[in-house]
């Protein structure tokens, strides 16, 4: 996370929040002594996170171990032709939340409900008419094809975030990089940075 405190995502609730409406994850462990990373869809259930791997993943060993989720969201690259004050230089926009905390593997009851409600989720985003459900499976084919993945949850013990998109700068800086921002079509970013100029 960025050092400078003005970056500081602060509320626990918005940050999981976050996590919900971006839903994939980079997660980071050290399972069977080297370094993993798996990619993930994620849910939050009751402040958790939880998400599935295949078993063959290098990562699918992290149950016990403390793990570092990360979770990136708008990103982009800022022009210090864009600014009106002098003597600036170029930056990087970006949100990110991470969430450490140990890794504990559901059990097969759970990994189903998991499986089923990241399903419900995100076909509802998608297709909210006619969602898929396992249901519309030959029978027998989830039960098989489910062994082939191992489920967790992270209870985070520790949850960070950073939201930087130039909240710090003067205010004609701001509007000009929004403006900046429109002019290279990026109207995420320049929402973003109205976003900023505006949080308590």
């Amino acid at each position: 996370m960025h050092p400078n405190r003005v970056f500081e995502y602060r509320d626990r609730e918005a940050m999981l929040d976050f996590v919900a409406e971006r839903a994939f994850a980079h997660i980071f462990s050290a399972a069977n002594g080297s370094l993993a990373v798996a990619h993930a869809p994620v849910i939050v259930v009751d402040g958790k996170v939880q998400f599935h791997i295949a078993r063959r993943n290098r990562g699918a060993g992290m149950a016990g171990q403390r793990v570092l989720v990360s979770i990136a969201g708008r990103d982009g690259f800022q022009s210090a032709d864009w600014y009106v004050s002098a003597d600036q230089v170029p930056t990087w926009h970006y949100e990110a939340v991470e969430i450490e905390g140990e890794a504990r593997q559901l059990s097969d009851a759970e990994l189903i409900a998991q499986v089923d409600r990241l399903s419900d989720v995100m076909e509802r985003r998608v297709a909210p008419e006619s969602p898929w459900t396992r249901a519309k499976m030959t029978p027998g084919k989830f039960e098989a094809m489910v062994k082939a993945i191992v489920g967790f949850e992270v209870d985070p013990a520790e949850i960070r975030g950073t939201f930087k998109f130039n909240q710090h700068k003067a205010p004609e800086d701001i509007a000009a990089t929004i403006a900046g921002q429109r002019s290279a079509g990026r109207e995420d970013i320049a929402a973003a940075v109205n976003e900023a100029t505006n949080r308590p």
